[in-house]
């Protein structure tokens, strides 16, 4: 048997991958996510007449190191067989991702362009399109536009970076939180009330000196 005929006999794959920001509160990653496998339901009886087999990974990029990581341009992405299935990065502003890191409006998300009408959820016709280039093996379309990766735009990286602010503030308030709760006063009143060698009788602890008020 030749190469071409185990080349012709080999099954076909398809591997769709979802690269969001969120996959919770975004309606521009849910809804892409839901057309996504929209998609693979219309195509049902294409997949099973070419014995193609489909597997759908959602990624969340959680960090500037993640996007670096992925070559993530904008969210959402959807890429099959390792290709960007849009030809293009248009964005927009969107309110969702905004709100989720306390960008004031700031951060854009992608816009798909689909014969001739912009959409803020992947079009399911654009996915299935992708979905029977990589089942027939046409990506001319595709190979003509790729770009080389730049690194993570700044778009993201402010996104990423008031994420981080905000877990680390969050975080930062729950210790003072649970610290003034426990009987004694906060963190930042602790570190200069005494020196370090009165600190146990200075500031006390809750079980020693539950009705107390360590540092005063």
């Amino acid at each position: 048997m030749n190469s071409q005929m185990l080349q012709a006999d080999s099954p076909r794959t398809v591997r769709i991958e979802l690269l969001a920001l969120d996959l919770n509160t975004c309606t521009r990653c849910v809804g892409s996510l839901a057309n996504i496998q929209q998609a693979v339901t219309l195509l049902q009886e294409v997949l099973a007449a070419t014995g193609t087999t489909v597997s759908v990974v959602e990624r969340l990029i959680a960090s500037e190191e993640q996007a670096h990581q992925h070559q993530l341009v904008t969210s959402p992405t959807i890429r099959v067989n390792g290709r960007d299935i849009a030809l293009e990065t248009v964005e927009s502003p969107c309110d969702a991702c905004s709100d989720m890191c306390g960008c004031n409006g700031s951060v854009a998300c992608r816009v798909w362009r689909y014969r001739g009408e912009e959409y803020t959820e992947a079009p399911v016709g654009m996915i299935v399109d992708a979905m029977l280039a990589a089942i027939y093996g046409d990506t001319s379309t595709v190979l003509a536009t790729l770009q080389p990766y730049t690194g993570v735009p700044d778009n993201l990286k402010q996104f990423f970076a008031s994420q981080q602010a905000r877990a680390v503030f969050s975080e930062s308030y729950a210790d003072t939180t649970t610290a003034t709760a426990s009987g004694c006063c906060e963190v930042s009143a602790q570190a200069t009330c005494c020196t370090a060698e009165e600190k146990v009788s200075c500031c006390g602890t809750a079980t020693a000196a539950p009705t107390a008020c360590g540092c005063q």
